[in-house]
């Protein structure tokens, strides 16, 4: 699967498309959800041009790598659901199609703000 320059969250980043921006930095852009699931529902998404966790895991860089887990725990700490602020939320990232991804970038979903309940229904 090869990186579609105009996905949605490529059109974010160059700024063609706006968002409701929450943090940014170097390595990750985050901003909440246009379609929130729970109380909160936070986008993080990488910079550069991975499809999925596993491209993401195979050719980024060392401090792209940490840049995006750093960028979830600063992001969660915003937002006040970090175990840190005595709370909790869920960080999913959806892969492939059957995995259930729908925008071909990776991208992680902050859940939280009340409770999350079951990770996946029967």
């Amino acid at each position: 699967m090869s990186y579609d320059d105009n996905n949605i969250f490529a059109k974010i980043l160059r700024g063609e498309i706006p968002c409701d921006k929450i943090y940014e930095d170097k390595y990750v852009l985050s901003f909440y959800d246009v379609n929130p699931q729970k109380k909160i529902h936070a986008l993080i998404i990488p910079k550069g041009k991975y499809v999925d966790l596993d491209d993401f895991n195979e050719n980024a860089s060392k401090e792209e790598i940490y840049g995006l887990m750093k960028g979830i725990s600063l992001v969660s700490n915003r937002l006040n659901i970090s175990s840190k602020n005595g709370k909790g939320y869920r960080a999913i990232s959806n892969i492939s199609e059957n995995g259930g991804q729908e925008v071909l970038h990776l991208h992680f979903h902050l859940i939280g703000g009340e409770k999350v309940g079951k990770m996946v229904e029967k």
